[in-house]
């Protein structure tokens, strides 16, 4: 497949992204098509000119901005994420569980 066609898939999920809503960098692969691929992700990130593509509701896996924590965009990120009503301590996020959690559909009690 062309490489613009997988930025293409990429920018749209990327896109789906609701308002006050996050999504890791990997959730973003999988759901482009391309599980395991999260540092696709953030290559296409870093290099979009798009000013309004949502890239502040992507974050690490553990809920945590990417940027290091002195920086500007690690201050833009938490100010867009705040204006969207997204709860942000100490530069993570409480990420959303997935659709189906394998560990609870295993070891839950029925």
């Amino acid at each position: 497949m062309g490489e613009k066609i997988i930025k293409q898939k990429i920018i749209e999920a990327i896109r789906g992204v609701p308002p006050g809503e996050v999504s890791s960098y990997g959730r973003i692969a999988a759901k482009a098509g391309y599980p395991g691929r999260a540092r696709l992700v953030a290559g296409i990130l870093s290099e979009s000119d798009q000013p309004d593509l949502p890239w502040h509701r992507v974050l690490r896996s553990s809920g945590q901005i990417a940027f290091p924590p002195d920086s500007a965009m690690f201050a833009e990120q938490e100010r867009r994420l705040r204006a969207e009503g997204v709860e942000v301590r100490n530069g993570r996020v409480k990420m959303p569980k997935p659709a189906w959690d394998l560990d609870a559909l295993l070891w839950s009690p029925p």
